[in-house]
């Protein structure tokens, strides 16, 4: 079976066929909010730290962590902040070292500029996930050779010079260019997780089902893991809560294995602990119960958060010795 293999300094997790959905948190994200891209450019990490820990207690196995602020007050006096290249590499770099000496969790480096990228895997403990790869020729070109430098897995984005496809056949057909030329480079398809590309569901009808139907394809024609933006499923719908609590087992009954997503959210959490349970990858319930418990503190007016984390420390160094599965 497929499996691809993140790791930290002392942590590893597991994406693959058999194993628990992995939850890739979503927050550590200035893009589209504001409040973060203000204080990262005061080199204000409180929100980040904060956001790390509350994930981690949540739920997420991965952190996915995001350069692309916008310095709005830099760039007026400087003129170099204008340009991501300048702007995200140091920040990636910083971003990394303070969420890396606050929790333990695998990271998933995410820029559209291969040089933070690269800074990105400069910084990193462990074998992190670069997120992304497109089919597009330059894209390539050179996040490919930094795959393989770094060993590292790599998100996969169904997306190629044409731009994106609404017809799934030929987004399965971007995919299976990208591993095709990622084994030109050497590295193998369970490095590879393929995001089929979620559209949403209030404009294209179809969209869920597309998804369903291209992770089977992914799955059984070309052995991959997958994942996606799950909460663009629900743009523009309201209680788009509830559309991503549906959405999730769906895609997990299908064959997708992990998700970048908000973790802090009891309903789409609930439901992939019962996802998990139900598809076996939850050995006698242990899981779904101690989650049950969290869900009882929230009941009694607990923040998901504060539930989550209390459960979290209760548990806390019951394992030791060697690297704990995530």
């Amino acid at each position: 079976m497929t499996r691809t293999v993140i790791e930290s300094k002392t942590k590893t997790v597991i994406i693959g066929f058999d194993e628990p959905f992995c939850v890739i948190g979503e927050r550590i994200n200035p893009t589209g909010r504001k409040k973060l891209a203000a204080e990262l450019e005061l080199d204000n990490f409180e929100t980040v730290i904060k956001d790390a820990l509350e994930q981690v207690a949540c739920g997420a196995n991965v952190l996915d962590v995001n350069s692309g602020a916008v310095f709005t007050n830099k760039m007026a006096s400087d003129p170099r902040y204008a340009d991501n290249n300048f702007t995200e590499p140091p920040l990636m770099r910083k971003l990394i070292e303070i969420i890396q000496a606050t929790v333990d969790a695998p990271l998933c480096i995410d820029s559209s500029v291969p040089a933070a990228l690269e800074a990105g895997l400069l910084a990193c403990e462990g074998r992190p996930l670069l997120n992304s790869v497109t089919g597009e020729e330059e894209r390539l070109e050179r996040i490919l050779p930094l795959v393989k430098k770094y060993n590292v897995a790599v998100v996969a984005i169904s997306n190629d010079d044409t731009g994106i496809s609404q017809d799934p056949d030929v987004r399965f057909a971007v995919a299976k260019k990208i591993v095709q030329r990622a084994a030109d480079f050497g590295i193998p398809a369970h490095d590879i997780v393929v995001d089929p590309l979620v559209m949403p569901v209030g404009a294209l009808g179809s969209a869920a089902r597309q998804v369903y139907t291209l992770v089977r394809r992914l799955r059984d024609e070309l052995g991959v893991n997958t994942t996606c933006g799950a909460s663009n499923i629900s743009f523009g719908l309201p209680h788009r809560h509830g559309v991503n609590a549906a959405f999730l087992p769906m895609a997990i009954g299908s064959g997708m294995t992990s998700a970048i997503m908000n973790p802090v959210r009891l309903p789409e959490m609930e439901a992939i602990r019962a996802a998990n349970f139900l598809m076996d990858h939850d050995a006698n319930g242990g899981e779904w119960i101690r989650f049950a418990k969290v869900v009882e503190a929230v009941e009694a007016g607990a923040t998901f958060a504060e539930a989550s984390a209390a459960a979290s420390a209760a548990t806390s160094g019951r394992r030791g010795g060697r690297k704990a599965r995530g």
